[in-house]
């Protein structure tokens, strides 16, 4: 059962988004219901990018983004084991038992000097040096392009709770139960459009579903900037 906390929105007429902008339009009506103290919004590169955009624009609130990375499983890439944000954060999906799966902790920690790799070259792309926005008391808005086990979700949290937000929403247009539950355990508040029991797998409420590249989150950054976008 969601707490008090979760917002949902059931005046959809389908359960399916045409693509990331009308998830981020949606997602941005809910937003909007709310009292919102000086909202930041952060997307989570690179599929929340697109999202947050049109949340933004229409909070007409500042975009930045929160890296985080995926640690999967060696044998399935994308069974999250965990997830990694800037500040050396880590989290661990403790539904997954690492050694019910063989999965030893020399290899997570070859996971995760691989993924901090990746991560530390997005932070180079991304923010070209530039520090996390200062969210002290002001409204932190996480966005995604949706959550699966939202292991990667709760890494951003704990990257952000530690710089002193008044609050930290969590704003997904779908999610399994199961991680909309997670969320709400670390989150201030959770706003997520769907979240069905039948949830497989975040594509499946979209009619496209393409991969977001580098250079669209660099473009998107620049747009809400106002500025050129940073070369990729």
């Amino acid at each position: 059962m969601m707490n008090k906390d979760t917002v949902t929105d059931t005046s959809m007429p389908d359960r399916v988004f045409e693509d990331r902008r009308d998830a981020g339009r949606r997602l941005a009506q809910a937003l909007q219901r709310l009292p919102l103290q000086d909202p930041v919004v952060f997307g989570l590169p690179r599929g929340g990018v697109p999202v947050a955009f049109e949340v933004a624009a229409a909070l007409d609130a500042p975009l930045d983004v929160i890296v985080v990375r995926k640690l999967g499983a060696p044998f399935q890439p994308e069974l999250a084991i965990g997830a990694i944000a800037s500040g050396n954060v880590r989290v661990m999906n403790e539904e997954i038992r690492l050694a019910a799966w063989g999965i030893d902790a020399g290899e997570v920690e070859a996971i995760a000097a691989r993924e901090r790799a990746e991560l530390e070259r997005r932070e180079r792309l991304y923010r070209g040096g530039r520090p996390l926005p200062d969210v002290a008391g002001r409204d932190a808005i996480l966005v995604d392009d949706g959550l699966a086990t939202g292991a990667s979700m709760r890494a951003a949290v704990a990257a952000l709770r530690a710089r002193g937000p008044a609050r930290l929403i969590v704003a997904v247009p779908t999610a399994s139960p199961r991680a909309v539950r997670e969320l709400e355990r670390v989150a201030d508040r959770v706003v997520c459009l769907e979240a069905p029991p039948d949830f497989q797998a975040v594509g499946q409420f979209y009619r496209r579903f393409e991969q977001t590249s580098d250079e669209e989150v660099c473009a998107l950054l620049g747009r809400a900037a106002g500025t050129a976008s940073p070369e990729p």
